[in-house]
């Protein structure tokens, strides 16, 4: 049965994606069976993994995944024992066929049952088949954050060192909290990762110790910070990446960190 951990806060610039997207080369790696799911119509995972233009997946998305009930249908190789369920910017019609049934093609496909529920139970198709689901969240409390936090067991907070996302937390925090009011799972908030911390820069000092004031128990030891190769993945990639092993070399500590709450919060 798959262990299923979103990435998410309601703020843009965060690092969810990258975040994401490491995450699930670094446990493919390791030899875990991984399904990586974009929930953002921005599509950066999509495009981080698959190496393409997002609207390369047009038609062949979440979005239809979710539409017609079958995940097995839409998922895309990246590797053996890894997939993606991708994403483009028509997911942001998502809420529209929720509450109306018209599709962004202009059928009418009318949606009947819990619109917090739509992507566990499209999920529940293929918890045997992977080891682990890692599901990228757009930068807002939308339909699409409420579906993956209630598919998921655990979800990182993402805190990018400064005032508007130290602001942010909270609502997140309620946000998994409500998650379990509406679903049949237990979600757990399973850290807060600090990232793009530079280190130049005083007011990232201080909030990074605010964060660490306020959920001690909470936060990861490790500490994301800009680095340029992390920040040229999306123009490199996973393969034949000269750069890879100095951008994941920080990576790999959260790695560790967050097998390691996993796997203690199971025992």
């Amino acid at each position: 049965m798959a262990i299923t951990i979103t990435f998410g806060i309601q703020k843009g610039g965060c690092g969810k994606s990258t975040t994401a997207g490491i995450l699930s080369y670094l446990l493919h790696q390791d030899g875990y069976r991984v399904l990586s799911i974009d929930i953002d119509s921005q599509g950066n995972l999509t495009e981080l993994l698959s190496e393409q233009p997002s609207n390369e997946f047009i038609g062949k998305s979440v979005l239809e995944a979710m539409q017609q009930t079958d995940v097995k249908k839409h998922v895309h190789p990246i590797s053996e024992q890894w997939d993606l369920l991708p994403a483009n910017n028509f997911l942001a019609t998502f809420a529209r066929w929720i509450y109306t049934g018209k599709t962004y093609q202009g059928d009418h496909v009318p949606f009947n049952g819990n619109p917090s529920l739509i992507l566990d139970e499209l999920l529940n198709q293929v918890r045997d088949d992977y080891d682990f689901i890692i599901i990228d969240t757009p930068p807002s409390l939308s339909e699409q954050t409420t579906n993956a936090l209630c598919a998921s067991e655990y979800v990182v907070v993402m805190f990018e060192c400064s005032n508007w996302c130290y602001s942010a937390v909270p609502n997140f925090m309620s946000s998994i909290e409500s998650a379990n009011s509406f679903g049949s799972r237990e979600t757990k908030m399973i850290g807060i990762l600090r990232t793009m911390n530079d280190v130049r820069r005083s007011d990232a000092k201080a909030f990074n110790e605010l964060i660490a004031e306020d959920y001690p128990d909470d936060v990861f030891k490790t500490i994301i910070t800009r680095k340029a190769p992390v920040g040229r993945l999306s123009l490199y990639g996973f393969t034949d990446n000269a750069e890879l092993k100095a951008g994941l070399d920080q990576y790999n500590n959260f790695y560790k960190e967050l097998i390691s709450r996993v796997q203690n919060q199971r025992d």
